[in-house]
């Protein structure tokens, strides 16, 4: 990887990370206003399903395109599932200031870490694991 991808690379994990908020927020929103528990569990899915594809696809942009090993490839794609993850656990701080449910102030406080932590530790794992099948940067696969 030369100098000149790198900031592909930190631009591509701060967009998929605001691509996982907005999915997240977006398909909570659609779950909430759902007339039906069957259709709420529909949108849920929805949302993993899409979150799982560019997942994927990011692994694949990180090996492929950017050439990165597979150290590289999975800590940029948990980088961006922990940025997105952060971000939702901003959203859920200022829902909890503008409609106060009786939950614990601190455990809102506390989710600005724990999950990050807990979407990215996962996340490092099966995007290490599927970065490494992808198999071995060639040098004469050079563009």
């Amino acid at each position: 990887m030369d100098r000149t991808d790198r900031p592909q690379g930190f631009r591509a994990v701060g967009l998929i990370g605001l691509f996982y908020l907005l999915d997240g927020i977006a398909f909570g929103v659609l779950a909430g206003s759902a007339a039906s528990q069957q259709m709420r569990v529909a949108w849920r899915l929805a949302a993993w399903v899409t979150s799982a594809i560019v997942f994927a696809l990011h692994i694949g942009y990180e090996r492929l395109r950017l050439r990165n090993p597979p150290l590289v490839a999975a800590l940029h794609t948990s980088l961006a599932a922990a940025l997105g993850a952060f971000g939702l656990a901003v959203a859920a701080n200022v829902h909890a200031l503008i409609a106060p449910s009786g939950s614990s102030r601190t455990l809102f406080l506390v989710a600005l870490l724990a999950w990050p932590v807990i979407t990215a530790a996962p996340a490092f794992v099966a995007a290490f694991a599927a970065a490494f099948l992808l198999g071995p940067r060639r040098p004469s696969e050079e563009p």
